[in-house]
């Protein structure tokens, strides 16, 4: 079994659709701008981890989403957050280290998660989120769920230890999971070709006998049919699928981090095809959404984002006395595992 460039066609959504991902891309894009300011300026006192080049991807895992599914992201998680259906608003709260956000102000960008919806777990350890998703793949799996268990990671993480047993599980036990690799060509500040003997990460699935795809990461329409049909494979039960997404890092490792080392042509070529922009260019030619709706998208992200951080800024810190709340088992709990 080899990887392959050719992934299944889509249908081009309905107009709603289409306006649903335009809109998560570039308020995807919007707050990623926005925090990576507030990182600079030293308002946003916390590590952050940008996601320009990968909205593509988010928009279309927001459109292939149920409630159902799970989701398991990495540091690199505000595109996925959103895809998911958690609010701007909350996230920004946790960013800020606000009470009001999905971990309380206590977790911060490495540890959004939101169970409710499905967002099941982020994770701060490159490749760690792998066996999690695997595990949560064969809970569904035994329960006969019928759901599909997504996780996404970094071309890094194809490297850690953790990324190959998690393959050979899903693979040896047909899990019902998608693997969803965003390549954007470089691990922190090494490029691709430094630190991986072979480039062709969509190959690595043959040894594990998972179908593999290699997909345009800018491309949202080609991004949208390979994963209906990697998530649609996962509910049948007909078991995983390695997705490679190829785009381009359009920023620094962190939201503070200089990133003159990229050779200057390559990320010229990689911003002429901005993901948001460019959609919306293709939108307006083929005639799918007029200029008048989607200026009014761009108002309506505009006003979502600014009212995500005017909240965030607004809200109360964490308590003193909130400091070991979450972090270990109650009594209560604990006393329950020992009633028998």
């Amino acid at each position: 079994m080899t990887s392959t460039t050719n992934t299944p066609t889509v249908r081009v959504p309905d107009a709603e659709a289409l306006g649903r991902m335009y809109t998560l891309m570039l308020t995807t894009a919007l707050a990623d701008q926005k925090s990576v300011a507030e990182s600079k300026a030293g308002r946003l006192q916390a590590a952050f981890y940008p996601v320009r080049g990968m909205e593509a991807v988010c928009a279309a895992l927001g459109e292939v989403l149920s409630p159902r599914d799970r989701l398991v992201s990495t540091y690199r998680n505000l595109g996925d957050a959103l895809a998911k259906g958690t609010s701007l608003r909350s996230i920004m709260a946790e960013l800020y280290g606000r009470r009001a956000g999905l971990s309380r102000g206590k977790g911060g960008t490495m540890h959004l998660q939101d169970p409710a919806i499905g967002f099941t777990a982020t994770t701060g350890i490159v490749g760690s989120g792998l066996p999690i998703a695997v595990g949560v793949a064969m809970a569904a799996q035994l329960d006969g769920e019928g759901s599909a268990t997504v996780v996404t990671f970094g071309d890094g993480a194809t490297s850690i230890g953790a990324f190959h047993e998690a393959m050979n599980f899903a693979g040896l036990w047909n899990l019902p999971i998608v693997f969803v690799c965003q390549n954007n060509q470089w691990g922190e500040h090494t490029p691709i070709g430094q630190y991986a003997a072979n480039t062709d990460l969509a190959s690595r699935a043959a040894s594990y006998s998972i179908p593999a795809h290699k997909v345009d990461g800018f491309d949202p329409m080609a991004a949208l049919a390979a994963l209906q049909s990697a998530i649609e494979r996962a509910r049948a039960g007909e078991g995983p699928t390695f997705l490679e997404f190829q785009h381009y890092r359009l920023t620094g490792h962190t939201g503070t981090a200089d990133f003159s080392y990229v050779p200057a042509n390559e990320l010229k070529a990689a911003m002429e095809r901005d993901p948001a922009p460019t959609f919306r260019k293709w939108l307006l030619t083929k005639n799918y959404l007029s200029e008048q709706k989607l200026e009014g998208i761009e108002r309506h992200a505009r006003d979502t984002v600014d009212d995500a951080f005017a909240y965030a800024a607004r809200c109360e810190f964490p308590a003193a006395s909130d400091i070991f709340t979450d972090v270990f088992a109650d009594d209560t709990w604990v006393r329950s595992l020992h009633s028998d």
